[in-house]
């Protein structure tokens, strides 16, 4: 499968809070919803609607996870949210239990994570999308297991905040893809692992 890592994310590169005000206060950080006043249903959630279309199944890690699952059942009736709802899911964490997970999820524990994401990663099939997830993105990224990375990126400047890319000092090339430019100035631009890889 292709993990996609598909995140909102600004001019300095925080991905932190993007829906809401107490969507993730960690670090004090207080910009919650920032994406608002860049969000277009065309451009940037026209991009959101084909990522999902192409995912075979999502990938959460247990904050993000349950910010969904709480947010997106009694959305359904909306042609996105019912894709959403009928994925199936898997969430990668160490406090959750199997038991009860409900909304179509799977867990992976937190200590089989990167076998489990491996084993994952080499099984046939389409795309694997995660949406949000900071700390599980940047260990996509740093073991080398994200394919393409779609990035929303916002003309705003946040100061500070959660990041997905590994700050271990080394060198990764990504080839871009493609961008679009929305109206409110968000470029969505995709990015993927060179072909030589």
């Amino acid at each position: 499968m292709r993990i996609v890592i598909s995140e909102f994310i600004s001019l300095d590169g925080v991905v932190q809070a993007p829906g809401g005000p107490e969507e993730d206060t960690d670090g004090g950080f207080a910009h919650g919803g920032w994406t608002h006043p860049f969000f277009d249903p065309e451009v940037v959630g026209g991009a959101f609607a084909e990522a999902t279309e192409r995912a075979e199944a999502l990938l959460f890690g247990r904050r993000t996870w349950q910010t969904m699952a709480a947010a997106w059942p009694e959305r359904a009736g909306d042609p996105f949210a019912d894709r959403m709802n009928a994925l199936p899911k898997y969430v990668v964490s160490g406090t959750l239990a199997e038991a009860g997970l409900g909304w179509n999820t799977t867990l992976i524990p937190a200590d089989k994570a990167l076998s489990r994401l491996r084993e994952l990663h080499d099984t046939p099939g389409g795309d694997l999308l995660v949406m949000g997830s900071p700390s599980l993105a940047r260990t996509l990224l740093a073991e080398d297991l994200a394919d393409e990375l779609r990035l929303m990126v916002m003309p705003v400047l946040l100061g500070g905040g959660k990041s997905i890319f590994p700050s271990d000092g080394a060198l990764r090339t990504l080839e871009l893809a493609s961008t679009v430019t929305s109206p409110q100035g968000v470029n969505v631009c995709t990015y993927r692992r060179p072909e030589t890889h």
